[in-house]
């Protein structure tokens, strides 16, 4: 583990180029205030993986679920009986403590000047880099939100949701097709319970059969991981033989109809979600793309949904609650 945590080091020297500035965050917002804060997530980020890998896909979940809701604003971070962080998509959500972790120390570092918003967007690409992604450059600037309620994440994307659903979904917030296959890809690392998958193994259709979109050859073992009346908690990897690693194999396990969500495997029903599906495994003929270059630019689009500058918004003193 040790000689592949050195290997992902390396990545991090890689820049992949982005726009040095967007609409209303930019790069280096805190070179001036707080020129430590960038190196101080990440090192945080790099402690928490090292010591529990599941905090990657955590803090990556955690990040699409709060910009969906009202935009990036840290919202998903308030503690409260009706907040988000209550809400039944989120709460299995995992990695609060690496954000409060970061906070507490750029609160020490830089007291009132690095927004929540900011540290989760910083530890969603940190978190990347840590199983083998490529660094991106992220915009900054984000302030926090002031309203965390329950009630508004009812419109988040779901593991049952058909192609087209999703896709209205992402388009109600401003991201493409190829925006939602490639933020898809994310599940190229990490795990997901089996009371959210059972229902493809065993009662589907009316007869209690399995999904008939997935390879008849993988079924007996798609079972084998989540037994008939298992342990609903049992988790097993979103991408099948690769969950530990960022790379192109979610792509082709879609494609061979081992998606693990009914949400993934939809991806290969769709005529234009197929297209950037079938670009991202490279089949000859199309022009390719490459996942982690892509995911960097669709990570940056879905970071700067609805954030709150300037004067809206606040710097939260800790994460977790309202000032």
């Amino acid at each position: 583990m040790d000689s592949y945590l050195n290997k992902v080091s390396l990545v991090v020297l890689l820049l992949l180029v982005t726009p040095l500035a967007l609409a209303q965050t930019r790069v280096g917002f805190y070179s001036s205030s707080c020129p430590r804060a960038e190196s101080i997530v990440q090192a945080t980020v790099k402690k928490h993986v090292k010591a529990n890998s599941a905090v990657a896909p955590g803090l990556l979940r955690m990040i699409f679920h709060d910009c969906f809701v009202h935009g990036c604003d840290a919202s998903i971070l308030i503690d409260g009986s009706d907040t988000e962080k209550t809400a039944r998509p989120n709460l299995l959500l995992r990695g609060y403590e690496v954000i409060e972790d970061a906070k507490t120390q750029l609160e020490a570092a830089c007291p009132g000047v690095v927004s929540c918003a900011d540290i989760l967007a910083l530890a969603g690409r940190d978190s990347t880099v840590e199983v083998g992604g490529l660094t991106y450059r992220v915009p900054t600037g984000r302030r926090d939100g002031r309203v965390s309620l329950a009630s508004d994440t009812a419109n988040l994307p779901s593991f049952r949701d058909s192609v087209s659903v999703q896709k209205q979904k992402f388009s109600d917030v401003g991201l493409s097709p190829q925006d939602l296959v490639t933020l898809v890809g994310g599940h190229t690392i990490g795990t997901v319970a089996c009371q959210f998958v059972s229902y493809r193994l065993y009662n589907f259709t009316t007869s209690g059969g399995a999904d008939p979109t997935i390879d008849p050859s993988f079924l007996p073992t798609f079972q084998s991981l989540c037994p008939q009346n298992g342990d609903g908690n049992k988790r097993i990897a979103l991408d099948f033989g690769s969950g530990d690693r960022f790379d192109h194999s979610f792509f082709k396990n879609v494609q061979n109809n081992r998606g693990i969500l009914e949400s993934d495997q939809s991806l290969w029903q769709d005529s234009t979600t197929k297209n950037f599906v079938r670009r991202f495994i490279g089949i000859r003929g199309l022009a390719g793309l490459t996942l982690n270059f892509e995911f960097g630019r669709a990570m940056i689009r879905m970071t700067n949904i609805g954030v709150k500058t300037g004067t809206d918004g606040e710097i939260r003193k800790v994460c977790s609650a309202i000032n």
